[in-house]
């Protein structure tokens, strides 16, 4: 790998032992710095399109955790902006940042970035249960991640808390709108079963009480065609003997408490109706 290419893989800037476990060897790097390579400092190596935000962070040896550290590992976020979380190993704090102490696991070899366990203990640890609960969720669906394992790094009573959110924890949501509203279900009471197949119809996104399915859109489309096959698939659920609600992202996101209430007038009616 060159050094152009490396440097790449690190986000646009590095220090010299990343670039070397990449292949990268001295020679190159002088080579390098003395072509159209920017050395910001000894042995900081960056891109001249490099974002100045990931630079700073090699230069001040921080580590980006919980949600800033979201994106390098594709994890679902509700809110991306904000400052930025960051690790620094004697503490040092700049302007809009939040410090996070305490680190389990080696960081990623070649990026300014926490590892994953640490991204999501530390969310666990402070963010609301929702927030926490999305990053973990994802991380677990994909295989990335052991419940059991962030449950034995949260001992005692000071982490009880973030223990309560792995309770709800759950595999095989394939959003996270998904996993909120699952979870705002469950919470209620509601007995939940996700991505269950129907006949004729296929995968439904939730279905709540054996009957009641429950579709999940986020996508923000003017497309007749998919609209029409939405409206195809609910007309064949309810043709089927299933009653269908169908809820977007600012229902899940922005409006649960409706969007439960909703739910809940739909099962207390069909319990109404039975002898």
């Amino acid at each position: 790998m060159d050094v152009m290419e490396a440097l790449a893989a690190c986000g646009g800037a590095a220090r010299r032992p990343a670039l070397a476990r990449l292949g990268v060897d001295d020679a190159a790097l002088r080579r390098a710095s003395r072509a159209n390579i920017d050395q910001p400092a000894r042995g900081v190596y960056a891109l001249p399109s490099a974002d100045p935000a990931h630079v700073a962070l090699i230069l001040r040896r921080q580590l980006l955790t919980r949600i800033s550290a979201a994106p390098s590992y594709g994890l679902w976020v509700l809110e991306p902006s904000g400052p930025a979380h960051v690790y620094h190993r004697r503490g040092e704090v700049f302007e809009r940042e939040v410090q996070h102490g305490g680190l389990l696991l080696p960081p990623n070899s070649t990026r300014p970035v926490a590892a994953l366990a640490d991204v999501l203990i530390h969310a666990l640890r402070c963010l609301p249960f929702r927030e926490s609960l999305i990053m973990v969720e994802c991380a677990v669906g994909r295989g990335d991640m052991a419940v059991e394992f962030l449950r034995q790094q949260l001992p005692g009573r000071r982490n009880g808390r973030a223990r309560a959110v792995l309770q709800w924890v759950d595999r095989g949501a394939e959003s996270m709108l998904e996993t909120l509203a699952r979870t705002c279900f469950r919470q209620a009471g509601i007995t939940v079963e996700s991505q269950v197949y129907i006949d004729g119809v296929g995968y439904v996104d939730l279905l709540l009480e054996g009957w009641l399915v429950v579709e999940l859109d986020g996508r923000h489309h003017g497309d007749w065609r998919q609209v029409k096959k939405d409206q195809r698939r609910n007309n064949r659920s309810v043709v089927e003997g299933y009653t269908v609600l169908r809820y977007y992202y600012a229902d899940v996101v922005h409006g649960p408490e409706q969007m439960l209430a909703e739910v809940l007038a739909v099962l207390a009616g069909r319990r109404g109706l039975q002898p």
